[in-house]
């Protein structure tokens, strides 16, 4: 993984593309590890690769390796990608997209329901969990360093009996930044394996009703055990079948659609996936979120809210696919989300990104993986 997220800037100061080389710079640049203790552990065992050759020590030892780099090369993004970081980010776009390629920590979900964060960091005391800088439930544990592994806690008494979720503080934000309210009515029809639906559900204190639908049966599977594990009692799954939704048509408060996307802002997790993405892989998620914006809008009641999310940075699935849902759907606005930020999380001294439709997540500007979100008031 590690050599994945910094593929394009490793492969340029070894000036190879070849997997040796690339190991090689990740070792000595990334994990720390000096020269000299490498080719000695090479020179000590059987099995050990060849002998670092006088080429490749000249260049693992370069103190300038990425001087003449293109910016794309610097910032570890494919080319043709940069004109759309650009455009999402500004002239600090080379920076945006370099926090892209560290490592993610762990980040996870108090669920106030079955406990609290001093109980949870009792419990995970090993790991040395620590709140997280904006999410207000949230605990983190940092990523370990060099040939290290992130840390589990699948196996640990706090997961198992539902007193944490394992969620991104970016998702955890956007969750909060949903305004999800005691009472209300709110469909989830993008639902997935069910995190937001389960964050939201804490913030509505299990209280009022939550729809969860998704398309796909196979995604939407592990929300039933996800459901029980975490105690959660005001959720209806409704499974993707004709017909499933149409009681609902017209009587949301809010409808939430985490849309399928690029996931340009999950490049820490899945740092291989920067390099497999295509132009026509855009295009196709691009298409695939408008028709569903067309689809939910019905769900809403006048008066509510229709809360659009991706985890991609890209401006196309973000703000342009925002602005033309608009021009085709007048009665809908978008809500002043530099405000809601400031009613959400009145202290935080880190902030999004705003555009004039919404907000933009990142690991450099919140500590988290890359988010947009926008919402959209259905005008009475």
């Amino acid at each position: 993984y590690d050599a994945m997220r910094k593929r394009a800037s490793h492969q340029f100061s070894m000036q190879s593309e070849n997997g040796r080389a690339l190991a090689l710079s990740v070792i000595v640049r990334d994990w720390g590890i000096e020269l000299e203790e490498l080719e000695t552990a090479f020179a000590s065992d059987n099995f050990a690769p060849e002998p670092i050759s006088p080429e490749e020590k000249k260049l693992l030892l370069s103190e300038t390796p990425l001087k003449n780099a293109p910016k794309h090369v610097q910032a570890n993004i494919p080319e043709w990608l940069m004109a759309k970081f650009e455009k999402s980010f500004g002239k600090n776009w080379p920076e945006q997209a370099k926090a892209q390629s560290d490592r993610p920590p762990l980040d996870m979900r108090v669920n106030i329901l079955k406990s609290s964060s001093d109980k949870v960091q009792k419990s995970l005391k090993r790991f040395s969990p620590q709140p997280t800088d904006i999410a207000t439930k949230g605990l983190r544990i940092l990523p370990g360093v060099g040939a290290t592994r992130i840390a589990n806690i699948s196996a640990d008494e706090a997961y198992k009996k539902g007193w944490v979720e394992i969620q991104d503080q970016g998702s955890q934000i956007v969750s909060a930044l949903c305004n999800a309210k005691p009472g209300e009515q709110v469909l989830d029809f993008c639902a997935g394996g069910g995190g937001k639906t389960l964050a939201l559900a804490s913030w509505m204190e299990n209280k009022g009703q939550i729809f969860a639908h998704d398309s796909d049966r196979n995604r939407l599977a592990p929300i039933f055990d996800r459901l029980k594990r975490a105690g959660i009692r005001n959720v209806q799954v409704r499974s993707p079948q004709e017909g499933a939704l149409d009681n609902l048509v017209g009587r949301m408060d809010k409808v939430l659609i985490d849309a399928p996307c690029t996931g340009t802002g999950t490049w820490r997790r899945h740092p291989d996936s920067r390099w497999r993405l295509s132009p026509a892989q855009l295009e196709k998620r691009v298409a695939e979120q408008a028709q569903i914006l067309d689809e939910a809008k019905k769900f809403l009641r006048p008066g509510g809210e229709l809360i659009y999310i991706t985890c991609s940075v890209l401006p196309e699935e973000n703000i342009e696919q925002i602005e033309s849902f608009i021009t085709k759907n007048q009665d809908f606005d978008s809500i002043d989300m530099e405000q809601r930020w400031k009613d959400i999380y009145p202290n935080s001294s880190q902030q999004p990104i705003f555009d004039r439709r919404g907000a933009i997540l990142s690991p450099l500007s919140t500590n988290s993986d890359g988010f947009y979100i926008s919402v959209l008031a259905l005008n009475n």
